[in-house]
């Protein structure tokens, strides 16, 4: 027998979904090296600088390591994959690192400031730098997938809002390597516009066995009236769908296998479809919603949605918007996997 006949043996290597990409249907120019560290240094450096003082409103002294220079150091690390402080010290001691000249640091300082160094100022320079991101978007032209550009006419926001858990970035470079676990930095929850897959918000607790369901103020507080919110079953929460109607949010979420509801009516009901009006929550709080149910490849998939007026949002439409819900898993599974970015 041939080898041609041979059954291909099964790779043993594992890829994760963020770095298993087809290139050759698509070619990948990559930026030199000097183009990426002038992009840095024209979006990432004046947002540093503006949070200067709130650096020094936290007691935080303006020394050699100071906040400018931290997050040069910082997207130094990520950007060239560098292993760990000691390397890094190396690098910074010899080479102008982005926007800053060759610094003479120890590693121990180094190792010191980094530990030292409140999250919230990473989190300050990001939000500074995401209205730059999301300008530069706007002059783009980019057609969007139908349902999209279908959405985007309709509604203030598109939408997706989940969570992820953070592992320490100091794990990574060595000061926690004797640990018996990995510790975690804390859980973050990301508002994700569907369109410019930007993050509108990011919030970030401390805590890595904080619940999804703790962040639902926070995204209360920054939604549009005539948004569209799309999310998961780990975000249900009946006392939330009545917020968000209130507030003249559109929502999208799947159905649990449990849910119990009451049939009011059907709007639509076909082989494949079926779109009803029902009312769910306890009785104090009873609100009417639409349960969708489509058929796809043996499997009925359950929707539920508070947009009552299915010529507004059409079963197709929502189905194929809850679907889109996935560009913000590929979002966290770029920069975390990607990028290197799971340590925060």
């Amino acid at each position: 027998m041939s080898d041609e006949n041979q059954p291909r043996k099964a790779s043993s290597v594992r890829h994760t979904r963020a770095i298993q990409r087809d290139h050759t249907k698509r070619p990948v120019t990559t930026p030199s090296a000097e183009q990426i560290k002038e992009r840095l240094r024209e979006i990432v450096h004046p947002a540093t600088l503006a949070q200067v003082s709130h650096f020094h409103s936290l007691g935080l002294r303006e020394r050699t390591l100071g906040l400018a220079v931290m997050v040069a150091f910082v997207l130094e690390m990520i950007w060239r994959q560098i292993s760990g402080v000691c390397e890094l010290t190396r690098i910074v001691q010899t080479e102008a690192v982005l926007w800053t000249s060759p610094v003479k640091v120890s590693q121990q300082a180094f190792s010191q400031r980094l530990a030292s160094l409140p999250s919230e100022l990473f989190l300050k320079v990001l939000m500074a730098v995401l209205p730059v991101m999301q300008q530069r978007w706007a002059q783009r032209q980019r057609p969007l997938p139908p349902e999209l550009a279908w959405a985007q006419e309709r509604y203030t926001q598109v939408c997706a809002v989940d969570g992820s858990t953070l592992d320490a970035l100091i794990r990574k470079i060595g000061l926690l390597k004797d640990w018996p676990e990995n510790p975690l930095a804390g859980r973050m929850t990301a508002l994700l516009n569907l369109c410019t897959r930007l993050p509108e918000h990011i919030w970030y607790e401390s805590d890595p066995k904080a619940h999804d369901q703790g962040f639902w103020p926070q995204i209360l507080s920054v939604l549009k009236a005539g948004a569209l919110l799309i999310f998961d079953m780990g975000y249900i929460n009946f006392t939330v769908f009545a917020q968000l109607t209130l507030a003249q949010v559109k929502l999208i979420t799947r159905a649990k296998s449990n849910l119990v509801y009451a049939f009011e009516r059907a709007l639509l009901k076909t082989a494949t479809v079926r779109d009803t009006l029902v009312w769910i929550g306890p009785e104090d709080s009873r609100q009417l919603v639409r349960l969708v149910e489509v058929l796809y490849r043996g499997t009925w998939y359950r929707y539920l949605n508070n947009e009552l007026d299915a010529e507004r949002l059409p079963a197709a439409y929502l189905v194929a918007l809850y679907w889109q819900r996935w560009r913000i898993e590929d979002a966290y599974a770029i920069v975390k996997r990607l990028l290197g970015l799971a340590y925060f």
